[in-house]
């Protein structure tokens, strides 16, 4: 994810996989390696992405937490212009 040797993005990106591996992987059979990476793709777009909560977002969904960020940056903007 990041520089070589970064472990605290190593953790993330293990974490992640750990998750992919445990929630979707190993409780599906898939009949190619393209039904896998689809149905994989599809899996992190419409559930992990959106629904499953995250720890590190204060227990929020990535999507929710990316919005909140957003606004919060909004409302920085707006007050840095009006000052």
């Amino acid at each position: 994810m990041g520089r070589v040797g970064s472990a605290l993005d190593d953790a993330a990106a293990e974490s992640f996989h750990s998750v992919l591996k445990v929630e979707y992987i190993h409780r599906h059979t898939f009949a190619t390696r393209t039904e896998a990476r689809l149905k994989t793709a599809t899996w992190i777009a419409d559930f992990y992405n959106t629904k499953r909560r995250h720890s590190a977002a204060g227990g929020k969904p990535p999507v929710e937490f990316e919005r909140i960020i957003q606004e919060a940056g909004a409302r920085t903007d707006q007050e840095d212009r009006a000052a």
